[in-house]
């Protein structure tokens, strides 16, 4: 398979591998076939020669397979307080992997890609889920020649995966690093998804054909506006913009819908303008689709079968309203009752809401490192990890 124009590559670093061809197709959750799948990944550091110092970091919604910068020059990363050399993904110590999920529009195969008519899936993607996700990220370790990971990291939509992945191959790794992530959606998280596809697919339902798709992506920027509320505490709103007016000169989005007389609202115009140049509307819904039906405790019960259980961090923080700290506490609960002991660690000096995780936060980063500094004395003791479930 082929990169296509859509998306342009986050990084000169980006590889890509296709771990299901075509004469081997990624049987999804839902039962459908899906070939080939292409992966794009970006891996940091080096592996080790006992292949045993790798670390899997999983992405949130809207990320992609390029967490830090590989040097000076390179484009930032989504990640930088948490991945590079000396943080606590350390790139001098860890070989650490990230790659685009299935289902996303940064390289790996989703609604962008060709279908088996030649065109674009757009909609015609099949459903994925979370565990989806997680089968095409343990195929591409596989190809990699990687039995065993030190840790797996994620946050939010990443830190779903990374519970899914502790729940379903629970040998893969030493440890499992859940950050700011639920094992389902409340009421409200389904509600303001809900508020987001009606806002993509309510701007796109009137037209068809090439005018369909402007109307999706018109859609996609309102839908990423509706998101931003959610990752930002009203606190940090206030303190940031108050009701300071719109500075001068800043109505020029081209996409925006708003353009109102509040800082605030340039703020939002900004994020969905920015948000259009990166990301397809068709993988925004799919992934969202993902998150909404995850259940992460509907699968079997596998902890109770393990003679050594691996580390468990969960890590929330008091101003999140998206995920905060009952959905990690639930999560901890859920552990429990499964036999498995896990740490839960709650972030209360930050006032800045869900998008804590990805800032600098001491408190948080320095409880991370230590963590992962634990899994690191202890690896060798999980046995058979990435063996076909």
């Amino acid at each position: 398979m082929v990169f296509t124009d859509w998306p342009a590559p986050t990084s000169e670093h980006l590889s890509l591998a296709e771990p299901f061809p075509g004469d081997r197709p990624l049987r999804l959750s839902s039962g459908a076939p899906l070939a080939p799948v292409q992966v794009a990944y970006e891996t940091f550091g080096r592996l080790n020669d006992t292949r045993d110092n790798a670390v899997f970091v999983c992405h949130a919604l809207t990320g992609d397979s390029h967490p830090a910068r590989h040097h000076a020059d390179d484009a930032p990363g989504w990640w930088e307080t948490m991945v590079g050399p000396g943080r606590p993904v350390d790139t001098r110590r860890y070989f650490v992997i990230c790659a685009n999920v299935v289902g996303g529009c940064a390289g790996t195969t989703g609604p962008w890609a060709p279908g088996p008519d030649g065109q674009p899936y757009a909609g015609a993607f099949p459903e994925i889920t979370v565990a989806d996700m997680v089968g095409v990220h343990r195929a591409l370790l596989a190809t990699l020649g990687i039995r065993r990971l030190r840790a797996v990291v994620g946050g939010s939509l990443g830190g779903m995966q990374a519970l899914e992945w502790l729940l379903r191959h629970p040998r893969d790794a030493d440890g499992f690093a859940i950050i700011a992530a639920t094992a389902r959606q409340s009421a409200d998280n389904l509600a303001w998804n809900a508020v987001a596809r009606y806002a993509i697919r309510s701007s796109a339902a009137a037209a068809a054909g090439p005018a369909r798709e402007a109307g999706l992506r018109e859609g996609l920027g309102t839908a990423r506006m509706i998101a931003h509320l959610t990752y930002l505490s009203e606190r940090s709103l206030h303190r940031k913009f108050g009701r300071a007016p719109r500075r001068t000169g800043t109505r020029t989005h081209p996409s925006s819908l708003v353009q109102g007389d509040f800082a605030v609202e340039s703020y939002l115009e900004h994020q969905a303008d920015k948000f259009l140049r990166r990301f397809d509307a068709q993988s925004y819904l799919q992934l969202l689709g993902a998150m909404d039906h995850f259940d992460a405790f509907a699968v079997p019960d596998r902890l109770h079968t393990l003679d050594v259980l691996p580390d468990v961090l969960l890590y929330s923080f008091t101003s999140d309203r998206l995920f905060g700290p009952e959905h990690s506490e639930g999560i901890r609960t859920e552990l429990a009752a499964r036999g498995l002991s896990a740490r839960h660690e709650r972030d209360v000096t930050s006032d800045v809401g869900h998008d804590a995780f990805l800032l600098e936060v001491p408190g948080f980063l320095a409880v991370a490192d230590r963590f992962l500094r634990g899994v690191d004395l202890r690896s060798g003791t999980l046995r058979d990890g990435l063996v076909p479930s």
